[in-house]
């Protein structure tokens, strides 16, 4: 199985099609006036779902079964409060509109429930239709609940299994006054996503299990990360790629924050070249440089030696990511001197993104967190290949390789003048 970025693209334009007729059905049920929040495409393995269901969080779902031009399995999931909100809001005008959030679903709340899952599922999945033009047909609607994966998708064939990677449609709808914020899981039958990759391919695309080695390196390369950092502060520090995102350019400062922002920005150059962008939360970054750094800083700014903390983790970062990829690819890919960034939400990545989109418009982003001496810091890792050169890096790569190889990170002196 095959795809490239054109297909991807068109999948995401799926996703935010998608979202747009689902949020106006949801307005239209509800009258309470709605738009898209954030689209992402994330490649998830099956653990990695599992873990986002076993976080103690009692969850609702509706999921239905597909036929035609994409077989499988569609289904949406609430948390269970934002599931309540939404029928609460369904059902005011009733007169037995009195919802203990608390309780239990009943036959009305759960009839409303699966109004509004399928009712979204069919937005979702109407909005695909219309980009592939062709016919999807979906089957009644079934209500799940539960704080675990097991009701959700454990009888699904579809589903992946602890280690395989799959496609999951992540959106956001945000109402007047609050956010309602669900996932959007696709379990697509292979050999259905094969023929329809195919459809969509416009170039050679890049086979599947090389994008599922792509993530393993970055996994390694989070390793690299780890011991490096480890070594360099004497911190006991781990860094943990959750998933692999893949988003429109365009977006990506839609997604970012609205606060202010602390990062360190770096080209590289090789095969593949691009960028790659760390963006911390300043209370995150306060952190680090608290556990890096010795002495009293700048709470309100960070001067000479925060700055330097920030850019050499950020150098380590990106030597642990890069360096173990190029040890992989059995290449060489150098990056350039950190840029520190300080500025609020989308303006800390604008000037990256207006360089990048002179040449693509897709971009893929890791999700990460840094853990260093017991404290967790949010940490948005964006890193972005130039297009061309990832496919031809990822078609030349061995996948046996990946756990055959050691990564060894070398990282450059950050200069602090």
């Amino acid at each position: 199985m095959k795809l490239d970025v054109n297909a991807l693209g068109t999948f995401y334009r799926m996703a935010r099609e998608g979202a747009g007729l689902a949020a106006g059905r949801l307005t239209h049920m509800t009258g309470v006036e709605t738009q898209v929040g954030v689209t992402k495409l994330n490649f998830m393995r099956g653990r990695e779902i599992q873990r986002d269901f076993e976080d103690s969080t009692e969850k609702v779902g509706v999921r239905v079964k597909l036929t035609g031009a994409i077989e499988g399995y569609s289904m949406i999931v609430f948390e269970r409060e934002n599931a309540f909100r939404i029928v609460e809001t369904l059902l005011a005008e009733s007169d037995e509109a009195e919802i203990d959030v608390d309780g239990e679903f009943d036959e009305m709340t759960r009839s409303a429930a699966t109004e509004v899952g399928h009712i979204m599922n069919s937005g979702f999945i109407d909005g695909w239709a219309d980009v592939l033009e062709t016919v999807i047909d979906v089957s009644t609607p079934e209500f799940v609940q539960g704080a675990t994966a097991e009701p959700f998708f454990g009888d699904v064939s579809e589903a992946p299994d602890d280690d395989d990677l799959a496609l999951l449609f992540q959106s956001q709808i945000e109402t007047v006054g609050t956010e309602v914020g669900f996932s959007h899981y696709l379990f697509p039958k292979r050999e259905s996503m094969s023929a329809l990759l195919d459809r969509l391919r416009t170039s050679g695309g890049i086979e599947y299990d090389k994008l599922d080695g792509f993530d393993r390196m970055a996994e390694r390369g989070a390793e690299e990360v780890a011991k490096t950092a480890t070594t360099l502060t004497g911190i006991d520090t781990s860094v943990e790629i959750r998933r692999l995102n893949f988003v429109s350019l365009e977006a990506i400062p839609e997604q970012v924050a609205d606060q202010k922002l602390v990062g360190v920005a770096f080209e590289f150059d090789g095969m593949p070249s691009g960028y790659l962008l760390f963006l911390f939360d300043e209370e995150s970054a306060h952190e680090i440089v608290d556990a890096m750094v010795p002495m009293e800083v700048d709470e309100d700014g960070f001067g000479e030696m925060g700055t330097s903390a920030i850019k050499e983790l950020g150098n380590i970062m990106a030597s642990g990511f890069l360096d173990g990829w190029a040890n992989v690819l059995d290449t060489t890919i150098d990056h350039s001197t950190p840029e520190f960034i300080h500025d609020m939400g989308a303006a800390a990545v604008d000037p990256v993104i207006i360089q990048l989109g002179e040449n693509q418009e897709f971009a893929f982003v890791f999700d990460t967190v840094v853990v260093a001496d017991g404290r967790e810091f949010d940490c948005e890792v964006y890193a972005i290949p130039d297009e061309a050169d990832l496919e031809r890096a990822l078609n030349n790569l061995d996948v046996d390789r990946i756990e055959e190889t050691p990564t060894t990170a070398e990282f450059q002196e950050v200069n602090n003048s």
